[in-house]
Parts: structure tokens; sequence; C-alpha cells
């Protein structure tokens, strides 16, 4: 009984439940790597009132199988054919359908297929859930969030308040890494991380944690910490020995992220954290979509945030973010075009 009592208080105490306003969301990819561990993770957020949970294979299956989990919450699944029955009334939708990354593979290598998955599915979105919330975890995301924005303004539905690219694991990583050298516990260790969702478009702003403050000290530590946040991923893929890539981490990840939105969704006000967006800051240089601190509220993006002041080595990795983000969006938009 301990042991049980134990196991379900783990997943309860990830998410704050603040007050009792709940949302019908949808996971697109349920059946993946990714989506299985997602759509449990959502079924045990209280703010969680319904769930659609969709993909082209699986999903009603892992529907089934959540739905026993002993916590309020309808689960629905639904197969390739039923893919707008999935979306009816929904009001955030969860996207981390696309193939995982293999060993050799970057992120880049994932695009004709991702795209195209992710085309289609925003596409769908717009036409049976048109004032859905967005949340794009299908890699490469610096390039997805652009189909996706490109799709919904095409159909007149596109408001870059609700369209996220989920760039949390990047945040997660960089405060699980830093509190590891630090000896600092990771849940009061909050890293700032901004640009885009891959390689050396990850800009971690370590001069504005306290914690990071010996660690930035050493030049040669400061250095390997940034490689390491900025190629985690590489971690698990070669870890994983060509059975996939960050799956568990990513999911936890976007279920932080998906707690975060639907907190502000119903009221709470001050909710900051880093998004992938449709965004200002970097608009002169070419690049529309931005990672940055974004407040959250009650319709989505409410304020984007600046950088604020940067170190002389994270100016110089902004520098070198900003043209490889270009060249990403760019491909975006010319592959929905």
């Amino acid at each position: 009984m301990l042991a049980r009592t134990a196991l379900r208080a783990i997943p309860r105490r990830a998410f704050s439940t603040s007050a009792p306003r709940q949302t019908k969301v949808a996971v697109l990819g349920a059946g993946g790597g990714i989506g299985q561990p997602l759509s449990l993770l959502l079924k045990m957020d209280p703010l969680v009132s319904s769930l659609s949970l969709y993909d082209i294979r699986g999903a009603p299956g892992v529907a089934a199988d959540i739905s026993h989990v002993d916590v309020a919450g309808e689960v629905n699944g639904y197969p390739a054919d039923k893919l707008e029955d999935a979306l009816k009334g929904v009001e955030v939708v969860v996207i981390p359908a696309g193939v995982p990354r293999k060993p050799g593979m970057t992120r880049d290598d994932l695009f004709n297929t991702n795209a195209s998955i992710v085309r289609d599915l925003a596409a769908a979105v717009s036409k049976t859930a048109p004032k859905a919330h967005i949340l794009v975890i299908s890699n490469p995301v610096n390039s997805t969030v652009p189909i996706v924005a490109s799709v919904l303004e095409k159909a007149g539905t596109f408001d870059p308040a609700r369209l996220f690219g989920v760039t949390t694991l990047d945040v997660v990583r960089a405060s699980r890494f830093l509190s590891s050298l630090a000896g600092t516990d990771p849940k009061d260790t909050h890293v700032t991380v901004v640009g885009g969702h891959s390689g050396v478009t990850i800009v971690p702003l370590l001069s504005q944690t306290p914690q990071a403050k010996s660690v930035i000290a050493n030049k040669e530590t400061y250095e390997k910490l940034v490689n390491r946040i900025q190629y985690g991923g590489d971690e698990v893929v070669k870890a994983k020995d060509g059975a996939g890539s960050a799956t568990l981490s990513m999911a936890f990840a976007a279920a932080k992220f998906t707690n975060s939105l639907l907190r502000a969704l119903k009221g709470e006000k001050g909710i900051v954290v880093p998004s992938f967006v449709k965004s200002p800051l970097f608009e002169k240089e070419g690049v529309e979509f931005f990672s940055s601190n974004i407040e959250l509220g009650p319709n989505g993006v409410a304020k984007i945030h600046g950088l604020g002041e940067l170190s002389a080595e994270e100016q110089e990795l902004v520098k070198a973010a900003l043209p490889e983000l270009q060249k990403n969006i760019e491909k975006g938009v010319k592959f929905a075009a």
C-alpha cells in the first residue's frame, strides 16, 4: 500500500493545481515514443478534464490503457481516419507526431517526413479547432513551427499568441546539468534558454542564474556545460543505440509546459517560461521566430520578454544562433509554400 501511495504522489506533485478550471486537450501522435508517456502525464494533470488521443496507429489502445488510471478525466482514442473527431471541442493541441532521430541523424534529416506530418495536422486543426492553442514538439521545431504558422496564415486562422514551439526540454536539461555541477537542487536552479531548439541555436543564459557563478568562473567547465546543453539530445540517441531519441524527458518537459499554459488559461498570473514563438526580438535580422521568456495569459502569449543583460560569451552565442535560425525558419516557410 505504501508503494502505491508513493507512486501516485510523484506525477501529481509535478503540476500546479491551484484552481479547478479544466480543459480538453488533444495529443496528435499519441501512439509514439513521446506521445505515450506524455498522454499518461497529461492524464495525471487535474487541469485536463478530457484527453483526445490520435495517431495513425495505436491511439485507441493507448487510450484504453490510460483510461484505467484511477484519476478523474475522460480519455478517448481515435484511429487514422478520425482526426477531425479527435479535435472537436479541443482547447489545447499538443503535437509530438513524427519519426524519431537515430544515431548519426541530425534534426534536419528528419525534415521531409516530419514537415509533411505537421503540415497536414496543422491544416486539420485550422479546420476543426481554429481557436485552439497549438504546442509543437515535432522536430525540427525551428522549422515545424513556421510551417504551422504558414498553414494557419493561409487558412486565415493564425493567431501568434496561440502557437508555441516547446523548447522546455532545453530548460529542463540546463537546470539538471547545472545543478549537478553546482551541487544544487534542480527545482531551485532556473536557467533561461533562448534562441531555438537545435545545436548552436540553443543559448543558455547562465550569467542570469545565481547558481552558475562558480561554473562560469572556469572557462573550460562553462564551455563544456554549454556544449552539453546544446547537444544533450545526442547523449540519449547514442545511449539508446538506434532504438530512439529523447522520449521520456521530452514527454516530461512537454507536460510541464502544457501545465503552465493550462494554469495561465484559467487566469493564474505571473507564469513566465521560454517558448519558440513569433517574436519581434530579432525580426530586423530576418528571424521572425525566436525562443525567449514569454509571459502566459488567458489568451496564450501575453508578453514577450527581452533577453536582459548578456555576458560577452552569451552575445557571441546569440550571434552564432541567428543565421542558423534564419535558415531553419526559411526552410519551413518554403516547404509550406
